[in-house]
């Protein structure tokens, strides 16, 4: 179960990851600072404001559930349900927003191939992965009582 958790960790670490690229990469591309910064701002804040802090606050709710996960805390599929949500509104609700369709066209890019045969929007099966790598967040992170006889030392 260990290292289904430590999976678990690394994949929504990677999600979290691609999903804040477009705001990330200007910085780690070795532009000056300023300019970084107010190409990470155009990027952020194309579709206004709700959709900028719908998308920091995804990422930044994955990568604090990753980390929660990865420390044991049962609270980490709160967490990652909320960064959920977030990134459902994101592709869902904002889709016809810069920010939104960006996001589906990434999605849609990267899953493509795999589903060209199929028929089914990409979106929907982003979104079916990412529930059921939520409850698979669910089932790793529930405590384990372990039931001990009267007088057993705790190992």
């Amino acid at each position: 179960m260990k290292l289904l958790r430590f999976i678990l960790v690394l994949v929504v670490i990677a999600y979290a990851g691609w999903l804040a690229w477009p705001v990330l990469s200007p910085f780690l591309e070795g532009a000056s600072p300023g300019a970084a910064s107010m190409r990470a701002g155009a990027e952020a804040g194309a579709g206004g404001l709700p959709t900028a802090v719908l998308w920091i606050a995804a990422a930044v709710l994955y990568l604090v559930a990753a980390l929660m996960l990865g420390s044991g805390n049962p609270k980490a599929a709160i967490a990652y349900f909320l960064g959920f949500i977030a990134d459902a509104a994101l592709r869902l609700a904002l889709d016809g927003g810069s920010v939104g369709g960006e996001i589906a066209a990434r999605s849609a890019e990267a899953i493509g191939p795999a589903t060209s045969g199929l028929g089914i929007d990409p979106t929907w099966l982003v979104l079916g992965g990412l529930l059921v790598l939520g409850g698979l967040v669910i089932l790793v992170s529930r405590r384990r009582r372990r039931h001990r006889t009267p007088g057993q030392l705790t190992i």
